[in-house]
């Protein structure tokens, strides 16, 4: 079956069978490995995705659902410069200023969380972030800098 649909601001197309999960096409047909296979279960969300502007998990999503709309990975996030170059997404630069990084691994996920985070929440309340990075996982951080991060974002929104 064919597939397209927007990728990153840019209108895409691909071949795929019906059964393929939307991480699977984004790593493999189209070279995004940002987008990070961790539990293949919807546990742990190093996938995360935005489809139509809301954070999912990509190993939860048929390519086929992907199909007419709008999906953005972690290598759509930061801005095209002037000079071609890219510059950070405020939030990239957040989790670097707060150290909210140390493996990587769950690092794409949660700056896509974030990002929905940053763009539905009204207030940096703590609980509200959590509760909405609940889905998660990341095992050398403890959190408190991916939150602050976060915050940041939302109060530097406001």
């Amino acid at each position: 079956m064919r597939v397209a649909f927007t990728l990153n601001g840019r209108n895409v197309e691909a071949e795929t069978e019906p059964r393929i999960l939307l991480v699977t096409l984004l790593r493999e047909a189209f070279g995004l490995t940002g987008t990070h296979v961790g539990c293949d279960t919807g546990q742990c969300g190093a996938c995360t995705v935005h489809l139509d502007g809301r954070a999912v998990k990509s190993c939860m999503v048929l390519a086929a659902q992907a199909d007419g709309r709008s999906v953005l990975t972690i290598e759509g996030v930061a801005a095209k410069g002037e000079n071609g170059g890219e510059s950070l997404h405020p939030l990239q630069t957040a989790f670097r200023d707060h150290h909210a990084l140390q493996c990587g691994f769950c690092t794409p996920g949660m700056v896509m969380s974030g990002l929905d985070l940053a763009a539905h929440l009204d207030s940096p309340d703590e609980t509200a972030i959590r509760h909405g990075l609940d889905g998660n996982l990341c095992r050398c951080t403890g959190y408190r800098p991916i939150v602050e991060a976060i915050a940041q974002c939302i109060r530097e929104k406001g």
